[in-house]
């Protein structure tokens, strides 16, 4: 059991890593146009957190250094992506981004730490930090729900890329699996909404793929381009 577990942990490490850089031809181009455009910040700020409080549940937790280590390289990731906003975003969108990242990457996670530290021990602290972690990861699911939404008003495909989909299955998939081995609730309710999701994205794709996209629709494309960037999204809420 300890070897099924390692080989899934270790392909789930791997979609994960795949996922966690999907946006970097997004950000090659606010680097190489200096500006984030119409670009929003909170999906990966968001995403910082979530990698975050999974760190810290990897680390807290016995037996848990995949968690640890997927989710270690997702902060690593996401702080180069927001510190990119904080560098190249309008003077209001670097506020609201500082803000953020005030609020809710120094100050809520800051305090999560130091209360489950302080105040819990044992397992009671490690199912407070699980329970945070998978907690922040189903409210973020709304945004890979407003992606498809946009698939199915526009009857096209063309924002919602088939391999992030497809990663989004597999990684859903590889660590639901990883949740049933290792028996851990914490892991196993996001991830498997997450393929769930991931399903119904291939689904759709399969639908929508030669559809003839709908002309009644006010969507420019940088708002749809956006609109994917937001589902961006999952790739922290299933990065374990």
């Amino acid at each position: 059991m300890e070897t099924s577990v390692l080989i899934v942990g270790v392909i789930g490490n791997v979609i994960s890593v795949l996922m966690f850089l999907s946006p970097v031809k997004t950000f090659w181009r606010i680097v190489k146009n200096r500006s984030t455009e119409d670009f929003e910040s909170l999906p990966y700020v968001c995403t910082l957190l979530s990698s975050s409080l999974w760190n810290y549940y990897g680390i807290i937790k016995p037996g848990a250094f995949l968690v640890a280590t997927i989710s270690g390289f997702g902060v690593v990731v996401e702080l180069v992506f927001v510190t990119l906003f904080l560098l190249y975003s309008p003077p209001m969108m670097k506020r609201r981004t500082a803000i953020l990242v005030g609020l809710l990457n120094v100050g809520f996670f800051t305090t999560a730490v130091l209360v489950t530290r302080l105040a819990l021990e044992g397992e009671v602290r490690i199912d407070a930090a699980g329970f945070m972690s998978s907690a922040l990861d189903i409210v973020m699911y709304g945004s890979p729900l407003a992606a498809m939404k946009t698939v199915v008003t526009t009857k096209s495909v063309e924002y919602m890329p088939f391999l992030l989909s497809l990663f989004c299955f597999l990684n859903g998939a590889v660590w639901t699996l990883y949740a049933v081995f290792t028996r851990d609730i914490f892991i196993g309710v996001p991830n498997g909404a997450g393929f769930l999701l991931g399903t119904t994205q291939l689904v759709l794709y399969a639908i929508y793929r030669n559809a003839e996209p709908s002309r009644n629709t006010n969507i420019r494309e940088d708002g749809l381009e956006e609109g994917w960037q937001n589902e961006s999204l999952i790739s922290s809420t299933f990065d374990r």
